[in-house]
């Protein structure tokens, strides 16, 4: 038989891999925006069709992170689509035989016609910034062929197999000059097809285990993100690796993970690693990797560039790993194996976690927390500019993250899983892994506290809720007792705290095993918005009511780390009251205040449990009460929402307590 060349035979390899998935296909509707997802063999890919004033249709690929993007010009009335056919698989080939897959579907609505404004086609990063900027790069712009159809094509840049997108005119429909009209009394139909010429994924055959809860739009979507070689991060805007989604969502979903799927997720990470044992935290890839390497002088090649500009993920991995090689039996068994090919990097990554926290270890002061990186103003998972406050020290790295790292570390260097993969260096840093872990959980969590007097407390919360226009009275009354305490969310460069009450205690809940007294300090947190974080909407993860005007102007509910709600945060929060409910070192009156808590996180849970596998919502006040809001409103919200986002499926792995016995 004759060879086949090296880059057919990978595509045949590649399809014949993601060919072994049971095919999966679904919708999600979200405020103007209709979803629709398909998975089928060699072809997996997002429709995102939204209406409106401003009506686009967007087909993206997690093969190369890639995507076709079409922006259509104001219409004379607002659009709103319909899917006549939904979207089927299409493999074709482009001028050079090469394959291109992707999907074709057919819509339609009542516009008398709609002109195409912009067309983008190359990678979801660049698509991302166009939908923001209206700007992309101009070498990656292609003129449309115009006829009885209108095509735009191209090559990926370095010349490799690209993209192509398709509009037909569908029956009743015509194209002429540049634009598609209906005939009259019909709809404007329009037939799509588009395709990329990036190598498919290979969809994990089982992701999750019987026991997974019964969602099926979470199933459908984590399905959706799960790959032999990662997880994608979200659909549309994050279809790639993402270190910190992988790691939390794992966490979470490790109870109901297949075997498979969690050492997929931990080995994603694990070959990422920086040479120092930092954590990726993105990945240029496709053509936006060929766009910035040739933009840094390395010429057009998609080499893979990496991300380690946060820190938050550097100390997520360590957890991940010792739950699973230590506490899963399932793990357990596998441990060996898995250290066998993945041994020497988590080593690597072991040993920059205590060589990082050495400094607070050594004295404990602000100055020696773990910051954001010099440069930036982001660092953990809140990584819009804003997003800490403009603060330099995080709560939830500084008081939970570090020390669970360290706490893992520990663990792990003691089972003696770890002593054919550490060398002698490694052995010596490791070793003080365990005091290290005493002093940050006793010493940073304390830097962060906030203490408010109860009277000033009530002022500035009733200011603020008429500031926001919402009511104050349950806000107002909740705050009883001599102060209002709390931990920051941040701490500026001097070690002040930046007083925003905040979400972010479900990562030390769920993490350590805090006191008691810091336990009911965190369940303080719950108290009405917008005293603390509780509405009708969801449990917001920031609330700025006790901070200055500016830092109040930036955390509005339609800023993306602000007054919004964020579904893996709620399920984050009950996965650490859960935590703390199995200690047995809790006095009854805490006990008591963590099973209230759980109800109150859970009834906000169920309240929006039709928005829960969506990254975030936005919310808005009418006839005395808050109510949820999609999160991505053109001219409203700075950004927008995934519908599909990995670690908004994380509630597969909890159980409302409504069904599970205590």
């Amino acid at each position: 038989m004759k060879a086949l060349p090296c880059g057919l035979l990978l595509s045949v390899l590649l399809v014949a891999g993601a060919a072994g998935a049971e095919p999966l296909a679904f919708r999600i509707d979200e405020g103007q925006n209709i979803n629709l997802f398909l998975r089928d063999g060699p072809v997996a890919a997002h429709v995102l069709l939204r209406g409106g004033a401003q009506p686009r249709i967007l087909v993206v690929f997690p093969a190369g992170n890639s995507g076709t993007g079409l922006w259509f010009a104001k219409p004379g009335a607002p659009v709103a689509w319909r899917v006549v056919t939904p979207p089927r698989p299409l493999t074709t080939t482009d001028g050079r035989r090469r394959p291109l897959h992707g999907v074709v579907f057919e819509i339609e609505s009542e516009a008398s016609e709609l002109r195409p404004r912009a067309a983008v086609l190359s990678s979801v990063r660049v698509l991302r910034d166009y939908e923001l900027s209206a700007q992309a790069p101009a070498e990656v712009l292609v003129a449309p062929g115009t006829g009885d159809r209108i095509t735009w094509a191209r090559d990926r840049l370095d010349g490799a197999a690209g993209y192509r997108l398709v509009l037909s005119p569908g029956e009743g429909t015509r194209a002429s000059g540049g634009k598609f009209a209906a005939a009259p009394g019909k709809p404007l139909r329009l037939r799509v097809e588009a395709v990329t010429g990036e190598p498919p994924l290979r969809p994990l055959q089982r992701t999750f285990t019987a026991d997974a809860t019964a969602d099926e739009r979470a199933r459908n979507a984590l399905s959706f993100l799960s790959y032999e070689d990662k997880f994608l991060a979200g659909s549309w805007r994050f279809d790639t690796y993402f270190g910190r989604d992988t790691l939390i969502s794992a966490l979470l979903l490790a109870p109901v993970l297949e075997p498979d799927a969690i050492e997929s997720a931990i080995a994603s990470v694990l070959v990422r690693l920086a040479p120092n044992g930092e954590v990726a935290h993105e990945e240029d890839i496709g053509e936006f990797a060929v766009l910035r390497n040739a933009r840094e002088g390395r010429g057009r090649r998609d080499t893979p560039i990496y991300d380690y500009g946060m820190v938050d993920d550097d100390f997520l991995l360590a957890p991940l790993a010792a739950h699973w090689l230590l506490d899963d039996a399932r793990g357990r068994d596998r441990a060996r194996a898995f250290l066998a090919g993945h041994g020497p990097a988590l080593a690597r990554n072991l040993r920059w976690i205590v060589e990082r926290a050495a400094a607070f270890s050594g004295d404990p002061r602000a100055a020696n927390l773990v910051g954001i990186k010099d440069g930036r103003n982001t660092g953990q998972w809140r990584d819009s500019e804003q997003g800490l406050g403009m603060g330099r020290y995080a709560y939830d790295v500084n008081a939970a993250l570090v020390p669970a790292a360290l706490d893992a570390v520990a663990r792990l260097q003691e089972s003696g899983l770890l002593e054919t993969v550490l060398d002698a260096g490694q052995k010596r840093a490791l070793a003080g892994a365990r005091g290290a872990a005493r002093v940050w959980a006793a010493r940073a969590p304390a830097l962060f506290a906030v203490s408010v007097p109860a009277s000033q407390a009530r002022r500035q919360v009733a200011a603020y809720a008429r500031e926001i226009g919402v009511d104050d009275a349950r806000a107002v009354s909740s705050i009883d007792g001599g102060a209002l305490d709390f931990h920051a969310l941040s701490l500026d460069g001097q070690g002040r705290p930046i007083p925003i009450v905040h979400s972010d205690e479900g990562f030390r809940l769920l993490l350590t095993d805090p006191p008691a007294e810091d336990i009911v300090k965190a369940l303080g947190v719950l108290r009405p918005f917008p005293a603390g974080l509780l509405t009708d909407a969801g449990v917001v993860v920031a609330n700025p009511a006790l901070a200055n005007e500016n830092v109040r102007r930036e955390f509005s509910r339609f800023a993306y780390h602000g007054t919004v709600i964020w579904s893996w945060q709620q399920a984050l929060f009950a996965a650490g009251l859960e935590r703390q409910l199995r200690r047995d070192d809790l006095p009854a009156g805490v006990r008591a205040r963590l099973l209230e808590a759980r109800a109150t996180v859970w009834a906000a849970i169920e309240q929006t449990r039709e928005l829960r596998t969506s990254e975030l919502w936005s919310w808005a006040y009418s006839n005395g009460r808050i109510r949820p809001e999609p999160f991505g409103r053109p001219g409203a919200d700075v950004d927008e929402s995934n519908a599909a986002q990995l670690w908004s499926t994380v509630f597969l792995g909890l159980a409302s307590p409504a069904v599970r016995p205590d």
